[in-house]
C-alpha cells in the first residue's frame, strides 16, 4: 500500500501557511499531518503539492496508491476504511471526498470519476487557517496517545507540582519549580526541552524538542509549541511552529505562528472583539475577508514574519510571509507578505534585505536555508507584490 497526501484546492485556502509548505506539512497537535499518517499506518506517505513547493519534498513515485486529501487527520477507523478501499473507489462522507485508490493522481473531481464508498466514522478536516487552533485540542490528545502508548516517561523532576497523571517527559527534558496541571488534558514535554522556574501550564500542551518555556510563563491549553522555540508571557489555544519565538511578556490567544517568526517584547494579540461579534479573517483564496463564525480568533502569521516591541494585533489579523511590523497603534487586519512598516504606512521589505536578515537568523542556529528554500521564498516575494500595491 502506498499513500499520497495531495494539496488540491487546500493550498489556497490555508495561506499564509501554505505559501511555504505543503498542506500535509502543517503542524497541529504535536506532529505534522504527514507524521501522523506515518505513525498510524506504519508507512511514510508521499507528499504531492504545488509545482513551486514540490522541490522541497521527494517527488512522488508512479504507480497504484491511495490519494488522500492532505488536510485530513488520520484515526484508526479511517485508516481501516482506507485499507479496504479497492482500485477505482473513492471514500466519501457528507463533507465530500476523503481519498481514492487509483493508478495515478486524478486532477478532476474524484467523485465524478470513481465509485463512491460511504464513510460514517469520525473525521477532522483542516481546510481553513483557523481550523488549526480550533481542532488542536483533539489533535494533541490523539498525538499524545500515539507517542506515549506503551512507553515510560522520563522521571518527573522534583521541586515541581504535578496535577493529574497524563504527563510525559522525553529524555533530556528539564522542568524547574513549576506547576503542570494535566487534569484538563495531557502534557507532553519534548526531548532536551526546558520549562524554567515559575511556569504555570494547563493541558493539553506540547513543548517541542529543544524548546524553552521562559520563567513565569502562563500556558492555557490547547497549545502547541514546536521544536527550537522560546516562549514566555501568556499563551492560550495557540500553535507555534519550529524556530519561532515569543520570548517575552504579552498575550497570544487563538493564534497560529509559522516557522522562524519572532514577536517582540510586549506584543499583544486581541482574540475577542469588543462587541463580541463573529470574527472575519483575510482569505487569500477569494481575496476578501471571510466570516469565520468564531467569537475567538487572534493572529495568523506566516513564516519569517516579525513584530517589534509593543506591537498590537487586532482581532482576526493575517500577517503574510516575511513581513516586518513596527510602530504604535493597532496593525491593519491584513498585512501583505514582505511588508515593512505599521500603522503609519508600509513599504516593501526588499529581497536583498530579507536575504540578509534571514541568513543572520539562521546563522544564530548554526544553519543555512537550502537553495530550494530560497527559491520558494523568492517566488512568494514576487507573488505577494500585488498585495503590497
Amino acid at each position: 500500500m502506498k499513500y499520497v497526501l495531495t494539496d488540491g484546492s487546500l493550498h489556497e485556502s490555508l495561506k499564509p501557511f501554505t505559501w511555504t509548505r505543503a498542506v500535509s506539512d502543517l503542524r497541529i497537535g504535536i506532529l505534522c499531518i504527514h507524521e501522523k499518517w506515518s505513525k498510524f499506518t506504519g508507512i511514510t506517505p508521499e507528499l504531492l503539492t504545488t509545482e513551486e513547493l514540490q522541490p522541497l519534498y521527494t517527488q512522488p513515485t508512479l504507480g497504484e496508491a491511495v490519494y488522500i486529501q492532505a488536510g485530513i487527520l488520520p484515526n484508526s477507523l479511517l485508516v481501516k476504511a482506507l485499507e479496504g478501499l479497492q482500485l477505482g473507489e473513492v471514500l466519501v462522507n457528507d463533507q465530500g471526498f476523503i481519498a481514492y485508490r487509483s493508478l495515478r493522481f486524478e486532477s478532476d473531481d474524484p467523485l465524478s470519476v470513481f465509485k463512491p464508498v460511504s464513510y460514517t466514522g469520525p473525521i477532522i478536516r483542516i481546510e481553513r487557517p483557523w481550523d488549526l487552533f480550533l481542532h488542536n485540542d483533539e489533535a494533541l490528545r490523539s498525538d499524545y496517545q500515539l507517542l506515549t502508548s506503551g512507553r515510560e516517561s522520563a522521571p518527573l523532576p522534583p521541586g515541581n507540582q504535578y496535577i493529574g497523571t497524563d504527563i510525559f517527559l522525553e529524555p533530556g527534558a528539564q522542568v524547574y519549580a513549576s506547576v503542570l496541571n494535566a487534569t484538563t488534558g495531557p502534557i507532553y514535554i519534548g526531548a532536551d526541552s526546558e520549562v524554567m522556574e515559575g511556569c504555570l501550564v494547563r493541558g493539553p500542551f506540547s513543548l517541542g524538542t529543544h524548546s524553552t518555556l521562559k520563567m513565569g510563563a502562563k500556558i492555557y491549553g490547547a497549545t502547541t509549541i514546536g521544536p527550537h522555540c522560546k516562549v514566555g508571557g501568556e499563551v492560550s489555544n495557540s500553535i507555534l511552529w519550529g524556530y519561532s519565538n515569543k520570548a517575552h511578556d504579552g498575550f497570544l490567544g487563538n493564534s497560529v505562528l509559522g516557522a522562524w517568526c519572532n514577536l517582540g517584547a510586549d506584543t499583544n494579540t486581541s482574540n475577542l472583539k469588543n462587541n463580541y461579534a463573529p470574527v472575519k479573517l483575510w482569505d487569500y483564496a477569494t481575496e476578501r475577508f471571510a466570516q469565520t463564525g468564531l467569537q475567538f480568533c487572534g493572529l495568523m502569521m506566516g513564516d519569517h514574519a516579525k513584530s517589534a516591541i509593543n506591537t498590537m494585533f487586532n482581532t482576526g489579523t493575517v500577517v503574510g510571509v516575511g513581513a516586518i511590523i513596527f510602530g504604535g497603534g493597532f496593525v491593519k487586519n491584513f498585512v501583505p507578505g514582505f511588508s515593512w512598516g505599521g500603522v503609519s504606512g508600509s513599504t516593501t521589505f526588499s529581497w536583498d534585505r530579507f536575504v540578509e536578515t534571514t541568513s543572520a537568523v539562521y546563522a544564530r542556529r548554526g544553519m543555512k536555508p537550502s537553495p530550494q528554500e530560497w527559491t520558494v521564498l523568492k517566488s512568494v516575494f514576487e507573488a505577494t507584490q500585488v498585495y503590497r500595491k
